[in-house]
């Protein structure tokens, strides 16, 4: 029987409808990264956002192609060959000279920076430390917001969509915890294509369909 529960888990989950998306957007990035770099092994990337779960069991880590720093708020410990972890922001990378990286790399990180302004801050950071760059986030404007797993919401005010998540078991067959939802609530702007196309005006954009309708956008300049 079908666990639809299970489907509609966040993409951490394998058996989830976002892990496998995930999945096909990551081969999308793997069969460019092999083109752009053949020959030029091991690519030094820049993760903004990256968990260790995320690559730990992948192939293209395990062969040795990648050496990869994983930056988020906080440092996460690592003992894997080719993975590292560092605290950091990425709305301000100063610590990496223009060009440190051979690509960076982010998946649905851009959208929890609160604001514009620093979702531009990001965007010309991840292009002037990476030589190259491949930055994805959900659409705004695809009909189930990415995050909740709820129709239509992200139109909704605020302390609608608060009582939706934290009083009923609507999102994910589940009730967020009060303070869990008002952060995501509070950190989340779903970006739009031609916001993504403001942020990267240079960048091929990768649409990730779902019976037509594009469900995210993946900006890079590989390839």
């Amino acid at each position: 029987m079908m666990d639809f529960k299970a489907l509609l888990a966040s993409s951490d989950n394998p058996n989830s409808l976002g892990n496998r998306f995930r999945k096909q957007r990551f081969q999308y990035f793997e069969n460019l990264l092999q083109t752009n770099f053949e020959g030029k092994f091991p690519v030094k990337i820049l993760d903004i956002g990256g968990m260790v779960h995320f690559w730990k069991d992948l192939d293209l880590l395990k062969s040795g192609k990648v050496e990869i720093i994983m930056l988020n708020l906080s440092a996460e410990e690592v003992q894997i060959k080719g993975l590292s972890s560092m605290a950091g922001d990425a709305t301000d990378l100063s610590q990496f000279a223009d060009g440190s990286f051979d690509l960076v790399f982010s998946n649905s990180v851009i959208e929890h920076l609160y604001t514009w302004e620093n979702q531009q801050k990001m965007a010309k950071e991840a292009m002037r430390v990476g030589k190259k760059y491949f930055v994805q986030t959900p659409n705004r404007h695809f009909f189930m917001e990415a995050h909740y797993a709820l129709p239509f919401v992200q139109y909704l005010p605020k302390n609608l969509t608060l009582f939706l998540l934290t009083k009923t078991k609507l999102s994910r067959g589940n009730k967020w915890n009060p303070n869990e939802a008002q952060q995501y609530l509070d950190e989340i702007r779903l970006l739009t294509y031609s916001e993504m196309k403001t942020l990267f005006p240079s960048a091929k954009m990768y649409k990730e369909k779902f019976f037509g309708m594009n469900k995210s956008f993946s900006a890079h300049n590989l390839g």
